[in-house]
């Protein structure tokens, strides 16, 4: 086409045009994400992931009519997990699958633009399925991250690599699962590789060139980097690790972030300390299993909370840490919540880390009686799994104990929603426990590096999954939706009086915010375990959601596992729309 153009214009006489690309989105576009309807240009539709859109075209009167757009397949034989939000902007919708694929799609046809496949080596050990949970945009850019720890910012028109950055060694474990995040002008990024004995850091690159402009170790005891040279030691040495422990103590930030305008802090949750077996590694192993608040301009911690002191049940401390104004005895404070793995939810001060509860927010909790005023867990000891020490003679496992929940967590990656009209959270909750034992390990580059063995158990024969929309100024539920396969995937809510999210069983569907009434649904041929996102596009309110079966529990799952072993995979990228009247 390029050539009959030139061909055509020096015919002509005229002089051949340069191609022009649409400029892409702005700080101050990304800033705004939640507010503007057009588009979804940040993971979490909103710098502070709330996950809610204002739009209300679409509600619980006429969402019976909302129908299927397109559906576009991914191809070939690269199934496996699908968890990845898509990203909307000025008519194309950029989304990323499993085995670090990227796409740009027409966000009116359903036709592909183009594809991006990065070369992933023989080497690459995911802990958690080949997935990857979306993409960033900026500019002229779209920024992804790679199964073996790299970093790539495409052109968002063409699909061509502009550049690409190795951010960690992958044969050491490391990995890169997240979607990344724009902050003025920076690239924040986490990191994976938890299990293998990796160091977690939270690291942020000139968006422009990749450079690297800070890094932050999430371990006590490692040095952080500003601008080519050393910076500060996070934490103190062995302040609460004992030994040379730290020097391979996890703390993966494998989720991501999310950023506050207000305080202009970065928050990051933090996963679990390593080896499993806590007995290794007497003390709280700060800043494991912990959520950070962040400088990022410097990559400082200004404060952190660490919700699992002392992790001894991998339930670490990912969970997406969500801004939102608290109203509470008359009083509106700066807060944050969270919904751990451990089975608590968690609301905090924003602006300090201050503790203001926690509060469970699934059935069973074995490990924790709850937590003290000053926000410590008042732990129940006979539930912490035994020191294989202490074994019997020719025994090499320490004492087994059931302990709920499992470590797959309460609430695992698939991220709430937050409700600014009726003021609750919606959270995809989890029903299930383990048996889990210790065993000696010793640590080895490339090798996991857990120290522990599992069976994972459903608490309930009819359900597993239940979505729960909790008040953050009470900790109670509201109401509840009760699912027979584990939820896996994360919650949209919107003006219109809805929530959405998917389930395993295929279905995409829509509840009442305020009843948990179920009000529409639509089965995609797989699993739905991504996060579903809406905007407005030509005066009409579309939904998209990606559909295809995976992730971890399939894999880590055990007796779940088991269970819904008969739900297929798939890959696929599902739109509806509500039509004009």
């Amino acid at each position: 086409m390029k050539r009959i153009l030139l061909a055509t214009c020096a015919m002509l006489g005229l002089a051949a045009a340069t191609p022009t690309f649409a400029a892409g989105p702005t700080d101050v576009d990304l800033m705004n994400d939640a507010a503007t309807t057009g588009d979804v240009l940040t993971y979490g539709m909103g710098p502070q992931a709330q996950r809610y859109s204002p739009l209300k075209v679409l509600n619980t009167e006429n969402v019976s009519k909302l129908v299927p757009a397109f559906s576009f397949s991914f191809g070939g034989e690269k199934q496996r997990g699908q968890e990845a939000q898509p990203i909307v902007h000025d008519g194309t919708i950029y989304v990323t699958g499993s085995y670090s694929r990227l796409w740009a799609v027409d966000a009116r046809t359903g036709e592909e633009k183009w594809q991006y496949d990065a070369r992933l080596p023989e080497g690459i050990m995911p802990c958690c399925d080949v997935v990857n949970r979306g993409a960033a945009i900026y500019g002229d850019m779209v920024y992804f991250g790679t199964l073996d720890a790299k970093l790539v910012a495409l052109n968002k028109d063409t699909g061509k690599v502009v550049w690409s950055k190795k951010m960690a060694d992958y044969e050491a474990g490391y990995s890169y699962t997240a979607a990344p995040m724009i902050v003025d002008g920076k690239i924040i990024t986490g990191n994976s590789g938890g299990e293998f004995g990796i160091i977690g850091k939270v690291e942020a690159r000139d968006a422009k060139t990749g450079e690297l402009i800070w890094s932050r170790p999430t371990i006590e005891g490692h040095v952080g980097q500003l601008n080519g040279k050393d910076s500060t030691m996070t934490g103190k040495l062995n302040a609460s690790w004992q030994g040379d422990m730290w020097k391979q103590g996890g703390g993966a930030t494998w989720l991501g972030g999310t950023y506050d305008p207000e305080t202009k802090l970065i928050y990051m949750g933090t996963g679990n300390p390593a080896p499993w077996n806590s007995h290794l590694r007497p003390g709280d192993n700060l800043y494991t299993s912990s959520t950070l608040a962040i400088d990022p301009n410097t990559g400082e911690i200004k404060w952190h909370f660490q919700t699992t002191p002392h992790d001894g049940w991998d339930f670490d401390g990912v969970n997406e840490f969500i801004p939102f104004d608290l109203k509470k005895d008359g009083k509106t404070i700066k807060a944050g919540a969270k919904a751990d793995r451990n089975g608590f939810f968690f609301v905090l001060d924003r602006t300090n880390g201050k503790f203001i509860s926690a509060t469970p927010f699934v059935s069973k909790i074995t490990w924790a009686k709850g937590f003290d005023k000053k926000g410590r867990p008042i732990y129940d000891p006979a539930n912490r799994p035994g020191n294989p020490v202490e074994a019997a003679q020719g025994e090499t496992k320490g004492k087994s104990v059931f302990a709920a929940p499992s470590f797959l967590g309460g609430k695992n990656w698939m991220p709430m929603a937050y409700s600014q009209d009726t003021g609750l959270f919606y959270v995809p909750a989890n029903e299930w426990g383990m048996d889990i034992w210790n065993e000696g390990i010793n640590y080895k580059k490339g090798a996991a590096y857990l120290g522990a063995g599992f069976n994972i158990k459903p608490l309930y024969e009819d359900h597993i999954g239940v979505l729960r929309a909790i008040d953050p100024a009470t900790g109670e539920t509201k109401w509840e939706y009760k699912n027979k396969a584990p939820l896996w995937g994360g919650v949209l809510t919107t003006a219109g009086n809805l929530v959405f999210t998917g389930t395993p069983e295929g279905y995409l569907k829509a509840f009442d915010a305020q009843t948990g009434k179920e009000v529409w649904k639509f089965n995609t041929g797989s699993g739905v375990v991504g996060s579903p996102v809406t905007w407005e596009q030509d005066g009409e309110q579309y939904v998209a959601v990606l559909s295809g079966w995976g992730g971890a529990v399939p894999l880590w799952g055990g007796e779940v596992a088991k269970s819904i072993q008969h739900i297929n995979q798939g890959g696929s990228l599902w739109v509806f729309k509500l039509p004009k009247a």
